[in-house]
């Protein structure tokens, strides 16, 4: 099994990197090459360190994260010397890669047995999360380029009948600025960090159990990441601030726009059609991944400590604000994110548990309601905006029956404590 997602994950890079090319941008093979030794963009590195480290002993840790941090001076050093300037101003994280692949090159010539394939899991485990960046930002450009029409119109009337959220939201963000603003904006920039944080207590005890256990969070992120962007091509949509906004840096994106509304003026009720946009812009809105990513932290932090579940909550009300607030997401792209989050989780945990009645119900049930609401989405827009008092109502219950089915088939899947038989009281001896 490993062997073939090894060799599947290098055919979509080496895909993506030739279709990138095409496009005359670099692919995700390439810029991960060049951080070797280049200034890195901002990125997950050390966040990928710190999960490769959960295999390793705390001695090992420590050498290791030492090791990174040395490396990093080494380099931003000899860039000083020479004068060379990062563009972006991000000097760190050459460290923390070299150090997974010196694991990863120790595992294969100095490890046998278990020891090797857990090191290995533990390599490839940080690797995915940093390569999965560079995949997804050679993807988005691809998106761009290949889905020349977007579909925001269609969405936006759907909006309609959940009385225009992502309009309400941005004038509420406005009125709180700058504070809300600079806070909701680091919740969603820093969205890795979280999960990253979930992830590093569910595997706590990988180094001294010697094993990985056998659902946590990071897989969850992973296909989420893996299979929504398939639905970005299929159903190509800019957000609200490109579509009917002056774009996200406040420049950029009127001459696209239906009109310039965002987030004063709801948009009229009209009949939708596609409409042609640029070529750089990404068409990362239907499902909203940020949501699903979220709903997903949520979830698994939901057995931890109060404080980590007090905080999967707070990034998980903090995220759904932002995406809504900052204009890239309409309440229909939030409505689907949860849906696509919570099918894909109950399909993990199915998969890891063998599949049941109760599992194949619950994957089908949420398919089936992820693409209903697509296709409604694309096909019955006007009618659900005409009659919002039935149709609103009608999507939430939708989703809140995944929701609720979710619930209910996982707290099947609980052991059931076996309470502690007391023995019966014996009569003293006389």
């Amino acid at each position: 099994m490993w062997a073939s997602a090894g060799a599947a994950g290098l055919g979509i890079l080496i895909t993506l990197e030739v279709v990138a090319r095409h496009y005359g941008q670099p692919g995700p093979v390439t810029s991960q090459v060049r951080e070797v030794i280049f200034a890195p963009k901002p990125g997950p590195l050390y966040g990928g360190l710190a999960l490769t480290m959960v295999v390793l002993t705390w001695r090992q840790r420590f050498i290791a994260a030492g090791a990174a941090v040395g490396i990093d001076i080494v380099f931003v050093l000899a860039r000083w010397a020479v004068g060379a300037r990062p563009a972006d101003g991000h000097f760190f994280g050459n460290g923390a890669l070299w150090v997974m692949l010196a694991c990863g090159v120790i595992a294969v010539t100095r490890r046998t047995g278990g020891e090797r394939v857990l090191l290995l899991k533990g390599v490839g485990l940080g690797l995915l999360l940093v390569t999965g960046r560079k995949t997804g930002d050679a993807w988005l450009l691809i998106t761009s380029k290949a889905r020349p029409a977007v579909l925001d119109q269609y969405v936006a009337v759907v909006d309609h009948a959940l009385g225009n959220p992502s309009w309400l939201v941005g004038r509420l963000l406005r009125a709180t600025d700058p504070i809300g603003t600079h806070l909701l904006g680091v919740v969603y920039a820093q969205l890795a960090v979280a999960a990253i944080v979930v992830a590093l207590y569910q595997l706590r005890d990988v180094a001294v159990e010697r094993r990985f256990p056998r659902h946590h969070l990071v897989r969850t992120f992973l296909v989420i990441g893996l299979l929504g962007p398939g639905i970005y091509m299929l159903f190509p949509m800019v957000g609200p601030v490109f579509a009917y906004g002056p774009g996200a840096s406040g420049t950029g994106g009127v001459q696209w726009a239906v009109a310039n509304l965002w987030p004063d003026t709801p948009p009229p009720l009209h009949t939708p059609h596609p409409m042609p946009y640029d070529g750089i812009t990404p068409r990362n809105c239907m499902p909203s991944l940020h949501t699903a990513w979220a709903t997903a932290i949520f979830i698994h932090s939901r057995k931890g400590p109060r404080v980590l579940r007090y905080a999967g909550t707070f990034w998980l009300v903090a995220t759904l604000t932002a995406t809504l607030g900052f204009g890239y997401h309409y309440g229909a792209d939030l409505v689907a994110g949860v849906v696509f989050a919570l099918t894909i989780e109950a399909a993990l945990r199915s998969f890891d548990r063998g599949w049941d009645r109760q599992g194949v119900r619950l994957v089908v049930h949420g398919t089936t309601v992820f693409a209903a609401l697509l296709v409604s989405y694309r096909y019955l827009p006007m009618e659900l905006a005409r009659h919002p008092a039935v149709y609103g109502p009608l999507l939430i219950l939708a989703m809140a029956s995944v929701v609720s089915g979710y619930v209910r088939t996982t707290r099947l899947w609980e052991p059931k404590a076996v309470p502690t038989r007391q023995p019966e009281p014996q009569p003293e001896p006389v």
